[in-house]
């Protein structure tokens, strides 16, 4: 298979280091997008975490969030509060739960501007 040319007197499209078109860069951005969303099957699959542990782990991800991957750990966090057994396990995660909506908000508003 020979790659395609331009037509004569026109400009080839910009190419990424892969020597790919422009059109695989809106593929990758959509790969990345559709990662965004990604929850570990083991925080749905366990059944029901130890309160301590759900705790320890949300907090994890609220130290460790970047902007990169603030939906996925959102969504993470929010699979390990729906699996805490009481009202009284929830309330002790609001803090980083909200914090966790604020980052995400703080970043979203960002990308806009």
């Amino acid at each position: 298979m020979t790659p395609k040319r331009s037509a004569p007197g026109r400009p080839r499209p910009p190419t990424d280091s892969k020597g790919s078109g422009t059109r695989d860069a809106g593929k990758r951005h959509h790969r990345a997008k559709s990662a965004a969303s990604f929850v570990p099957l083991t925080s749905l699959t366990e059944g029901t975490p130890d309160p301590t542990a759900a705790f320890d782990r949300i907090r994890t991800i609220y130290f460790s969030t970047t902007k990169r991957t603030i939906h996925a750990d959102l969504a993470h966090a929010i699979e390990l509060l729906k699996s805490l057994p009481s009202e009284e396990a929830r309330e002790k995660t609001t803090v980083y739960m909200e914090g966790l909506a604020q980052m995400r908000r703080e970043w979203a508003r960002k990308d806009r501007a």
